[in-house]
């Protein structure tokens, strides 16, 4: 187990390119921490250089109080599961396990209890005669992590490691994970995971604390909960959710009493307690992004009494079993609420450009800064 620090650390390619702009992040001890963001935000650049598969152009890499910028990767006490598996395929599964061991020199007893111990961790005893074409996709990726776990390594490194399987494997291996880095804590060898996804369900999920990266930058790391509740800004907040937050381009209004938002072509009182926090930023108007999750907006009134009545135009609907996604229009400004299917009835039957009232919880908005995209009050 180790404490994984980075410090201004920076990546520019021989071609001038920078994909890492100064990061700052501490993962500490144990911690199952998530990389997320859109393709290209140089997430698996920085696992990379954590794994010694990539140079450091600037900056301080620590794992545990190494200093392990120059260190070959084979030195920095870490394991890496990828993204293809990377299988032997004329080894068994054993000898998959075992391979890592051997070219450590590793005694032939100890060997055989590390590799039996894992396979019995991940549950996978009958498969170690097997080879890898007579394995399955889910199968594979517990081979590869059961080749982590022999290692006993420091760090945990996971680069997109259930890209490759079906919608129903991938949310079983993501219980599978998680349930196995408790289970490690629980044995008396706790694990730092740093995991790498796209996947910002993965992300909520898996992750204790979650780094999202743009472009190279952190935008924010913080646990699931405080990311959704509490963005830091309009990227964060339209990244992290499914459906995603509904973000729009406003004006904030000032008045003599609450303050109020324009928007298509509506003017919606937002609460006390908002209008009181802007007006300590200073803020009394301007331009704003408006962002309203849409399990916050209903086919009725809620009963809080909170929910502000604004006619809409439908769209289309999206039946999900329990919930129906309702797309709607307010003036030409899209938007997407997220209701129960009891509460969609009235919606049966209706066609595209039907007229009818949605109910937007004010309470529940988000205002950000349209210049910065950072979050206001």
């Amino acid at each position: 187990m180790a404490r994984v620090s980075l410090s201004r650390i920076e990546k520019v390619y021989p071609n001038g390119f920078k994909a890492v702009h100064g990061v700052n992040l501490d993962i500490h001890d144990g911690e199952f921490m998530v990389f997320v963001g859109p393709s290209g935000c140089a997430k698996s650049t920085l696992l990379r250089m954590v794994a010694g598969l990539e140079s450091i152009t600037g900056g301080e890499l620590r794992i545990g109080e190494k200093l392990v910028n120059d260190l070959p990767a084979k030195e920095r006490g870490i394991a890496m599961v990828f993204q293809n598996y990377a299988l032997y395929p004329h080894m068994t599964v054993y000898d998959n396990l075992a391979f890592g061991l051997k070219l450590a020199g590793t005694p032939k007893k100890e060997l055989d209890q590390r590799v039996r111990q894992a396979a019995q961790l991940l549950e996978m005893e009958h498969l170690l005669e097997r080879y890898p074409k007579q394995l399955s996709g889910g199968q594979a990726q517990r081979v590869a992590v059961g080749r982590a776990i022999v290692k006993k390594p420091e760090v945990f490194l996971f680069d997109e490691p259930l890209s490759n399987l079906d919608a129903k494997l991938r949310a079983a291996m993501r219980v599978r994970l998680t349930e196995l880095h408790r289970t490690l804590r629980e044995q008396g060898q706790p694990a730092t995971v740093i995991y790498v996804t796209h996947d910002q369900t993965e992300a909520m999920t898996m992750g204790q604390r979650i780094c999202v990266l743009k472009e190279g930058v952190i935008q924010q790391v913080d646990t699931p909960v405080a990311l959704y509740e509490k963005p830091a800004n309009a990227f964060v907040a339209g990244f992290i959710g499914s459906p995603e937050m509904n973000l729009v381009k406003a004006e904030l209004q000032p008045g003599g009493g609450p303050a109020a938002v324009a928007l298509g072509g509506l003017l919606l009182p937002l609460s006390k307690a908002r209008s009181n926090a802007l007006a300590g930023l200073g803020r009394q108007g301007g331009p704003i992004t408006f962002g309203l999750r849409p399990e916050h907006i209903g086919a009725l009134p809620r009963p809080q009494g909170d929910s502000h009545p604004v006619p809409a135009t439908l769209r289309f609907t999206e039946h999900m079993g329990s919930e129906v996604y309702v797309h709607f229009n307010i003036g030409e400004l899209p938007f997407s609420a997220r209701v129960p299917v009891e509460q969609a009835a009235g919606l049966q039957g209706l066609q595209r450009g039907a007229a009818l009232t949605m109910h937007l919880q004010m309470s529940a908005t988000h205002l950000f800064d349209a210049a910065s995209g950072l979050a206001l009050a």
